[in-house]
């Protein structure tokens, strides 16, 4: 009886271990994480590597709120041309966008919605930039440049200030 109660609370137990997920390199060399992903997780790959890009699919942007600026990219298909233009700009330059605090989501399949599209209403191609405090402080319906959304960043309020926090603490 005692074993067999063992047992059953072992395997109780593993199921609340949290799952580890190691994160797959696309063609081009910037990783991507996998679609079924608990939000917290999500989270803590990206801090672990914040080069990686994650589908929208299980992902809430309020998870985000404090943490990170979610940068979502939709489209109505993967092989939509701005769509790609728009990951071969963000992919060539995503080191910029991780020293900002940066997290690429991917939304492509308008079939099926995700809580961001559903949050931010794209229609056909869009990108979005979220803030860290959880408005949305950029939209356009073209491909941008990396360097185009590092300005609009540096702009924002919050990031002034943090980088003001940075210099003050001598990070």
């Amino acid at each position: 009886m005692i074993h067999k109660l063992t047992t059953v609370l072992a395997i109780v137990f593993i199921g609340f271990l949290p799952v580890s997920v190691s994160a797959q390199v696309a063609s081009d060399g910037v990783g991507t994480a996998p679609a079924a992903e608990p939000a917290l997780s999500v989270l803590a790959l990206w801090q672990d590597d914040p080069t990686l890009i994650f589908p929208a699919d299980g992902l809430d942007l309020k998870d985000f709120v404090w943490q990170a600026r979610p940068l979502v990219v939709f489209a109505d298909s993967p092989d939509d041309p701005n769509f790609r233009r728009q990951m071969q700009l963000l992919t060539a330059r995503i080191g910029e966008l991780a020293l900002r605090d940066v997290i690429v989501i991917t939304d492509t399949d308008s079939a099926n919605p995700s809580s961001a599209r559903t949050a931010l209403r794209p229609r056909g191609f869009m990108l979005a930039l979220v803030d860290k405090d959880g408005r949305v402080a950029l939209r356009k319906p073209s491909p941008q440049d990396v360097r185009e959304l590092t300005r609009s960043i540096d702009k924002m309020p919050l990031r002034i200030q943090e980088v003001e926090d940075r210099r003050t603490l001598g990070n």
